[in-house]
């Protein structure tokens, strides 16, 4: 089968079953066995797995479709709203592209200051003072610049900031705000990735100078140096590590996504599998059996199918595109 195959859309009891989950997780009420659950269903089948990634877009991308059927599927749901946003994403299921143009034409849903990546896209913005925020795919900050502060909200996804000086002799904090706590830039040059595997963790690298970050549940601090890389959730830091020097690459370098890259120096399969997948749409499934593989080199992003074939090449294991979001790496047993 080839890797540019369309599989067949879900069918309409499936994409209801995915709305129910997806208004499930937004309730609040979910609990881990529900998220365990969750997966096991995801796994089940590929058309559960291509239904949840669907709903999922919906619910990330806030103001991509519209509102009336839009707002409440990324506001937390009580039980007695569930049903408007499983009726909601059950229409636009089968409705996504016809939903996704008429928002791209109409004006006043999204925010002047308000910036987005799609799955596998690139994007610099230069703001107001100078300073530029550079997003990775499936990326969403609001920027909110007062007289009292520069602030840029990470909702989801990875940036990458230069800071400026403050324009007009002002002396504004330039600020970074995510679900985990806030990050006050002390430098110039730094990252910080909201990350998606279900922890609340937001991590921070620093390349140039120094951040202080601020947890957001019980106040603690801590600054971070350049050339250092923590992990924090709202009432926690994990321990500090120093930022991994990728193919040869010096930790001040800007991350290879701002040159359209993904950098590895025997970087275990499945950890390079995992990274790969933020920049398509779909997942890919590493067996046991072959995670511990070792992968090096400098990869463009700009055809994931041809990096799956790359290393397929290169190490003894086997593509197997069951659709085109499904990709499973398995032994070659040949």
């Amino acid at each position: 089968m080839s890797m540019s195959q369309i599989s067949p859309a879900p069918d309409s009891a499936v994409i209801r079953e995915a709305a129910r989950w997806l208004a499930h997780l937004h309730s609040g009420d979910a609990c881990p066995e529900d998220h365990a659950a969750l997966q096991h269903w995801r796994q089940a089948r590929p058309e559960h797995e291509l239904a949840w990634q669907r709903a999922e877009r919906l619910s990330q991308q806030f103001g991509a479709v519209l509102p009336s059927v839009g707002v409440p599927v990324l506001t937390r749901q009580t039980r007695n709203n569930r049903r408007a946003v499983i009726k909601a994403l059950g229409i636009l299921g089968v409705a996504v592209p016809a939903a996704w143009l008429s928002y791209r034409h109409m004006p006043g849903l999204r925010g002047p200051n308000d910036y987005r990546t799609a799955v596998g896209e690139h994007r610099q913005v230069v703001l107001s003072d100078g300073s530029t925020v550079q997003l990775n795919t499936a990326t969403h900050v609001d920027v909110r610049y007062s007289g009292q502060a520069r602030l840029v909200q990470l909702a989801r996804g990875e940036i990458y900031i230069q800071t400026a000086p403050d324009a007009h002799g002002l002396t504004r904090p330039f600020l970074i705000e995510t679900g985990q706590g806030r990050l006050r830039a002390l430098g110039t040059r730094f990252v910080v990735r909201a990350l998606d595997d279900n922890t609340d963790t937001t991590l921070l690298s620093v390349l140039e100078h120094r951040v202080e970050i601020t947890l957001g549940s019980n106040g603690a601090t801590r600054i971070v140096n350049a050339g250092e890389s923590v992990a924090f959730r709202a009432n926690a830091f994990m321990p500090a590590q120093r930022i991994p020097q990728t193919a040869g690459a010096a930790a001040e370098r800007p991350p290879a996504w701002t040159r359209g890259a993904l950098e590895a120096d025997n970087m275990r399969l499945d950890a390079f599998m995992a990274e790969l997948a933020r920049y398509r749409p779909g997942i890919i499934r590493v067996d046991p059996d072959v995670a511990g593989l070792r992968v090096s080199g400098i990869f463009q992003l700009n055809d994931t199918d041809h990096i799956l074939a790359v290393v397929g090449q290169t190490l003894p294991i086997r593509i197997v595109p069951r659709t085109r979001y499904w990709v499973t790496v398995t032994a070659d047993r040949v």
